[in-house]
C-alpha cells in the first residue's frame, strides 16, 4: 500500500510517497536526500544507520518512515548548526574518532543520544549507582556499553571513546 507521509528531516519537512512497508533508512536516503545515515547491514546489527527520532536513537534500518511520519529526525547533517561543526563533531575529528568514516555518522548520532541519556540519569549496565539521586561521571566503561550497538570495522574504539568523553 502506498501512503503520503511527512518526515520531518533536520528541521525541514518532506512530504514524500512511499510504500507502507519502506525503511526510514531508504526514504532519507532517496526520498530526501540524507545520505549521511548509511545501509551498513540491513538487519539492526552495525548501528550505521543510526539516526535520531524525537531525540531517541534509532536504527532507521528496522524503523518504518511511516512509523516516523511527523517526528523530528535528526541525522548527522542536522547535528551541526549554521556550518559549524558541533563539538562532538570536533571531538570526532580532533582525537582521530574515525578511520574510513563510514559508521562515523552513526557513531556520532549515538553519541549525542549517549550524553543525553547520561545528563538525564538514565543507567546503563554498567551504572554502579542506580540510586535516583546518583549522576556520576561518565566513564569509559560506560561509553563503551552505551555505544556497544555501533561497530566499527576499522578499529577506531579507543578514539571513539574519547571523543564521547571529551564532551
Amino acid at each position: 500500500m502506498v501512503v503520503e507521509i511527512s518526515l520531518r528531516v533536520n528541521k525541514t519537512v518532506h512530504d514524500v510517497v512511499v510504500d507502507n512497508r519502506r525503511t526510514l533508512l531508504d526514504a532519507l536516503r532517496e526520498d530526501t536526500g540524507n545520505t549521511g545515515p548509511k545501509k551498513g547491514c540491513d538487519h539492526g546489527q552495525c548501528g550505521a544507520c543510526t539516526v535520531l527520532l524525537d531525540g531517541r536513537r534509532v536504527l532507521s534500518c528496522l524503523t518504518l518512515a511511516v512509523a516516523a511520519s511527523g517526528a523530528e529526525i535528526t541525522t548527522v547533517e542536522g547535528i551541526a548548526a549554521d556550518g559549524e561543526l558541533a563539538p562532538i563533531q570536533r571531538a570526532f575529528v580532533e582525537l582521530d574518532g574515525y578511520q574510513c568514516g563510514f559508521c562515523t555518522p552513526g557513531q556520532i548520532c549515538s553519541a549525542v543520544a549517549v550524553l543525553a541519556e547520561h545528563a538525564a540519569g538514565w543507567p546503563s549496565a554498567v551504572t554502579a549507582d542506580v540510586s535516583p539521586d546518583r549522576h556520576s561521571e561518565l566513564t569509559a566503561a560506560e561509553v563503551r556499553e552505551r555505544m556497544s550497538g555501533n561497530l566499527c570495522r576499522c578499529g577506531a574504539y579507543p578514539a571513539i571513546v574519547r571523543a564521547v568523553l571529551a564532551q
